[in-house]
């Protein structure tokens, strides 16, 4: 069937004109449009220089979120809670003069470095001591000067454990365990002086550990993003060049020729250039997500490349003619080019519609540069081999290749033979897959992504171990009164709360107003430990006057409590126990018991903190990304109908793409991989990448039906050899491509990489079997000739030896038609 069978059809008309326009204007202008593509990529490449590494890496809440106004709340009253290092000891040798001597002046030391704001250590501690005179409590350095024998060392240790309020934070009288506690400038920390800051800690650490051969252990989110964004800078690279010699030795293995590795790689080349300029054009910075962009556009963006060349190669067999072959692959494949990387993009811009900023910059910078990806390699490939030489034998070799072909001849058989068992083993597998998926879980740590046995798990679970973790945890009362939380019976409840909290395994010592009126009672009795308590009714107000120094300020609580004394903040530190152990821990054990304490107290009580909204971002995610997948489901399916006008082909079309998502949801379930964000984005950028291939199909499928009188085997024959080849060559590529990514040091794109990889190796067999026996089971090859859909754009034969005139003979040299290539051992004829 030809276009001029039926002109007056204004889509047809429109289509060929503008996909016929494009070819030859690609090889008319192609020197102005290679000039044009550089430019931009040289603008792209200076604007990619000014990107800045993105440091927060709990942006996953949406700021509408009850919970997140929440802890803007807290910091507005009382500061961030994120900004907290911690350095760990557990020597015995620290605690000889000359070692605890090092340590305080690596404590010293510490406390000059430009961006810390306090130090507190056994080192540098001070206590609250009473000031009779002036009747009031002031702190004062505990150790005046260093000790020089070990007795005076050993009453010092003593007296630092005497001092309650500090030591249960510092030291773990247990087993000597001890721990520095650096508070950091949250504006510098947040700025680019952030790298200079942890260089200047660690090289002070480093001298420290030189010095007395003592081990340090570091902990808290400011190292534990540290740690990770500079992982992440060396992944950007490593991860791209990895990726970059997979897909070299690829092309190279399928095309046997240096033009065909070269210059699809330039095409990646220059997007991965503008993907990182994106960034900075829409004022975004590099995420632990936004840095996979580059290696996935490598991955995802050579398919274009393959299907181009493969289509090149097979025309220039047919017909020997190079310019022809040129124009004719922008003009049957253009459009299915354009809806495949459409498709492919929805995977990613779906994500958009997520009001979670990590996501949604993610899926925004991804899905516009795979359309770049089009747009260039539309150019691009066309342009450049217009200027090479034809292709010779050893470059067509692949089209003969004996392995590819004697797999798409089994494949052949296998559909149009044995469908039944295809269908039984399909049927199965799903069986196991369904059950598999009933298995799945949903879970996440505040450190998922680091490695398991690296240095930084490790001196995680030392404070964890020793000081029960290090992760912040901040309970907020508001007592809705003037002075209200220093009442007697607000302390009392509190304390018994906390006493509660302290109880708990995984939860550190808490710190409050309450800690700090104790430590005033004990400081009031002439530091006597015996008197680290509540006051009593007696000595209750002696208390409070030396704790206020004026009417409205008591200095020493200022950490603890906000102007008026109404509301009041009890700290914690707590392990990275995983998301479902903590809203268990929140939910049945923490909130009832705060509410049975607080019963009949006009109070309102929060959680907050980092930790528990970071864990609820992790289910923000987890649902926003099933939500977003459930979108690009639907686009595909509107797409499909959009293509195909035929709810059958529609159906046929989604079956094949939806069973590698049922297998690989299987497969996490019994291998116990836990649903979180890097797993869940899985399965809408794979889902994107799959339906690809169906296009392919579908596209030549509908053109070998009205090419062999709508002859359903011989149409899928047919397919099966044209398009089974480039469908093999992609999906190899595609595996290659994202298996690389667990050579990263990130558990979440180690997971992303293999169950991409697995499931795109699935939706290739689903693609090259079930597909094509769907089509001779289910479709009688009948279709309306009168009704003309979108994929019909795909590989028509309308070209004309007049078209090729339009082209600058005096730009372009046309080749002289020569005999077609056979394969050696056969005579052209």
């Amino acid at each position: 069937m030809e276009c001029h069978d039926w002109k007056n059809h204004y889509l047809c008309g429109l289509f060929k004109n503008m996909w016929t326009k494009l070819a030859h204007n690609v090889i008319k202008y192609r020197l102005p449009l290679i000039i044009i593509l550089a430019l931009v990529t040289i603008f792209m490449g200076y604007r990619a220089r000014n990107v800045e590494l993105d440091y927060d890496l709990a942006k996953l809440v949406p700021e509408t979120d009850e919970d997140y106004k929440a802890l803007k709340e807290f910091e507005k009253n009382f500061g961030v809670d994120d900004n907290i290092l911690a350095l760990g000891i557990k020597d015995s040798s620290l605690y000889t003069p000359q070692s605890f001597a090092r340590l305080q002046y690596f404590s010293n030391a510490l406390k000059d470095v430009k961006g810390v704001n306090n130090i507190l250590s056994i080192g540098n501690l001070q206590k609250l001591q009473k000031n009779t005179e002036e009747r009031k409590f002031e702190m004062q350095p505990l150790i005046t000067s260093l000790p020089e024998d070990q007795g005076t060392l050993d009453s010092l240790l003593q007296e630092i454990k005497n001092q309650k309020f500090f030591s249960s934070q510092l030291l773990n009288a247990e087993n000597g365990a001890t721990a520095i506690i650096i508070t950091l400038d949250e504006n510098i920390f947040n700025s680019p002086e952030r790298e200079r800051l942890m260089s200047d800690i660690t090289q002070l650490g480093d001298a420290f550990e030189e010095t007395t051969g003592i081990e340090l252990h570091y902990a808290g989110l400011p190292f534990v993003r540290s740690t990770m964004m500079s992982k992440v800078r060396q992944e950007i690279i490593q991860l791209l060049v990895l990726s970059v010699i997979v897909t070299a030795i690829i092309l190279l293995a399928f095309f046997r020729s240096w033009d065909a590795v070269l210059f699809p790689l330039l095409v990646i080349f220059s997007v991965v250039i503008w993907s990182v300029g994106t960034l900075d054009l829409l004022g975004y910075k590099i995420t632990i997500l936004t840095s996979l962009i580059p290696t996935i556009i490598v991955v995802i963006g050579i398919p274009n490349s393959i299907y181009l060349l493969n289509k090149y190669h097979q025309e220039f067999e047919e017909h020997g003619n190079k310019i022809k072959a040129i124009s004719t692959i922008t003009r049957k494949i253009g459009i299915v080019t354009l809806i495949t990387n459409f498709t492919t993009a929805v995977g990613f811009l779906v994500l958009a519609f997520t009001d979670i900023k990590l996501l949604t910059e993610f899926g925004i910078v991804a899905g516009i540069n795979i359309f770049a990806t089009f747009i260039v390699s539309i150019i691009l490939i066309p342009a450049v081999f217009s200027y090479l030489p034809e292709p010779g034998r050893k470059q067509l070799k692949h089209m003969n290749f004996k392995m590819t072909d004697y797999a798409l001849r089994w494949l052949n058989k296998s559909v149009h033979y044995h469908r039944t068992i295809i269908y039984f083993i399909t049927s199965i597998i799903i069986i196991f897959a369904f059950i598999g998926g009933f298995q799945l879980n949903s879970i996440s740590h505040m450190v998922d992504d680091l490695p398991k046995d690296g240095k930084t798990i490790q001196d995680l679970r030392f404070f964890e171990n020793n000081f029960s973790g290090i992760m912040p945890l901040e309970i907020v009362i508001d007592t809705k009164n003037k002075r209200g939380i220093i009442q007697r019976n607000t302390l009392r409840k509190v304390d018994q709360f906390q006493q509660f909290l302290d109880s708990i395994p995984s939860i550190s010592q808490p710190i409050s107003v309450v800690n700090m009126v104790k430590a005033a009672r004990q400081a009031y009795y002439n530091g006597n430990p015996t008197f680290y308590d509540l006051p009593t009714s007696r000595d209750y107000n002696f208390i409070m006057r030396y704790l206020q120094q004026d009417e409205d300020d008591i200095s020493v609580m200022n950490n603890f409590t906000d102007e008026e004394l109404s509301t009041m903040r009890i700290s914690l530190k707590i392990a990275d126990i995983g998301s479902d152990k903590m809203n268990t821990l929140l939910e049945e054990s923490i909130k009832p018991r705060m509410n049975e304490i607080f019963a009949g107290e006009d109070f309102d009580i929060s959680i907050t903190g980092t930790t528990p909204i970071f864990i609820k971002g992790n289910e923000y995610l987890v649902e926003n990304l099933r939500f977003s997948l459930l979108i690009a489901f639907a686009i595909i399916a509107i797409v499909m109908g959009i293509l195909f006008q035929n709810l059958r082909m529609i159906i046929i079309s989604l079956v094949p793409n939806v069973i590698p998502l049922l297998i690989t949801g299987g497969l996490m379930g019994y291998l116990g991989v836990p649903l979180k964000p890097s797993t869940v984005l899985v399965f809408s950028i794979a889902f994107g990448i799959s339906v690809d291939d169906t296009i392919h199909f579908l596209a030549k499928y509908r053109q070998e039906l009205f090419a062999n009188n709508f002859f359903v085997p011989l149409a899928v024959t047919k397919t099966l050899k044209e398009t089974g080849k480039s469908m093999i060559y992609t999906s190899i590529v595609l595996f290659a491509g994202f298996i690389i990514f667990i050579t990263s040091s990130f558990g979440g794109t180690v997971a992303l990489g293999a169950l991409t990889s697995t499931t795109l190796l699935v939706a290739m067999l689903t693609n090259l079997l079930v597909l094509p026996s769907l089509l001779l089971t289910f479709d009688d090859g009948k279709r309306n000739k009168g009704s003309h859909p979108l994929i019909e754009q795909y590989d028509e034969d309308f070209y004309m030896e007049e078209e090729d005139e339009e082209i600058n003979i005096k730009r372009i040299k046309k080749a002289e038609p020569r005999a077609p290539f056979k394969p050696e051992g056969q005579k052209n004829s």
